[in-house]
């Protein structure tokens, strides 16, 4: 493979064990636990904040629609 059919989105099971292999090597065993706790952390975090703005935009449609029959 090319360097550029990586980039391409092209990433086979080798490219995937190498960049396993780096984070092992680069961060250790026990720091990856809890960078993946707080990548979790976050995501739970971001959705919870969609959630709300979404439940908060149907709260304003249904306001509105509420008032133009009041």
């Amino acid at each position: 493979m090319t360097f550029l059919a990586i980039f391409l989105g092209m990433v086979g099971p080798w490219q995937i064990g190498l960049i396993v292999l780096v984070v092992l090597l680069l961060f250790g065993g026990k720091k990856i636990p809890e960078m993946m706790r707080g990548l979790g952390g976050g995501i739970k975090e971001f959705k919870k904040a969609s959630k709300d703005d979404e439940d908060e935009d149907k709260k304003k449609v249904t306001d509105q629609i509420y008032n133009q029959f009041v």
